[in-house]
């Protein structure tokens, strides 16, 4: 953990079988790696039939299969990039996952659904050992189940029996300190998508206020359990908006805005940048099949190939 630093981007998230490995795929990976990014967050999720199943299926009708993951792992590495593996589970109902869980006296709905997560969990901490990725994340955004502390605790134990390299877990935004296992990973990782401006047309510098009541309250989180901090998502679309909003990937009318989005990424990086316990970013996100260079300007979407915020990202990661 020493000197760890993640200049890094979520690659590949809304992929399904195959996607991996298509000639667009590579293509953009070289991308990614263009950008100075120098660790990549391979995101990728199977389903739950709705939030009160007790079940996760690997439906690899549709999600990425262990050959794809291999095939990007090791694309990655060719590449010089190092691989944070990120198993998410998400409802097939279009429910966001947080929302999955039972009423706390379901205990049995809670043992079976524990059950088939932390088996879902060791299948892939099985795969992040064998390809030797540098960091593995056992969770995202879970916030119903978070509570369970005796079950995260079985989860850690069993993920450690099998893989050797850094744990992470991903929280979601404003529910950081309600975590109270966070002694037991190697990294506090978060979702930061904190609104940072109140209205339209905010500028850059009241994003760097906003951030640092952000900072004040990771400094604490660091300070209780002496855990670094991660960005494991954060990011904001190249729309009018968006940094009030930095989550929204909804509202696909409001116009096209890549200053925006880069000064968001650039008040974040001001803010953190250089404080000791916190220790990177992965951008939300990269996708496998980038849009053309030419058509950035109109394409409103997190990702930053051709925007404004590639320049920022470029000139922060190029930093020693």
């Amino acid at each position: 953990m020493k000197n760890l630093f993640v200049k890094g981007m979520t690659y590949g998230w809304n992929s399904k079988r195959g996607d991996y490995r298509s000639e667009e795929a590579i293509e953009s990976m070289k991308k990614l790696k263009e950008t100075g990014s120098e660790w990549i967050a391979l995101s990728f999720y199977t389903f739950q039939e709705t939030i009160y199943s007790t079940e996760i299926v690997f439906d690899y009708g549709y999600t990425v299969t262990d050959r794809d993951i291999e095939h990007a792992v090791l694309q990655a590495k060719q590449l010089g990039l190092k691989v944070c593996l990120k198993p998410v589970v998400n409802s097939r109902d279009g429910i966001w996952r947080a929302r999955i869980g039972f009423p706390e006296e379901a205990s049995s709905y809670w043992d079976k659904w524990f059950y088939s997560y932390i088996n879902f969990i060791l299948h892939y901490a099985e795969l992040a050992e064998e390809l030797e990725c540098e960091m593995f994340c056992i969770g995202c955004e879970m916030v119903n189940a978070e509570p369970h502390i005796e079950y995260w605790s079985q989860l850690i134990r069993a993920v450690r029996n099998i893989y050797k390299g850094p744990l992470i877990y991903n929280a979601n935004h404003g529910k950081e300190e309600n975590i109270d296992w966070f002694d037991q990973v190697d990294i506090i990782g978060t979702s930061a998508y904190y609104p940072v401006t109140e209205k339209m047309g905010d500028s850059e510098e009241v994003m760097v206020s906003n951030w640092l009541k952000v900072r004040e309250k990771m400094q604490r989180l660091h300070e209780r359990f002496q855990k670094p901090i991660l960005f494991a998502e954060i990011g904001c679309r190249s729309a009018s908006g968006c940094s009030q909003m930095p989550w929204d990937f909804e509202h696909t009318d409001l116009p096209f805005d890549e200053e925006e989005q880069a000064a968001f990424y650039s008040s974040v990086m001001r803010v953190f940048w250089d404080e000791p316990w916190f220790v990177g970013f992965f951008w939300w996100d990269w996708s496998t099949k980038l849009y053309k260079f030419n058509e950035a300007k109109e394409n409103t979407g997190f990702d930053i190939y051709g925007k404004s915020a590639e320049v920022v990202l470029k000139n922060w990661y190029s930093k020693k």
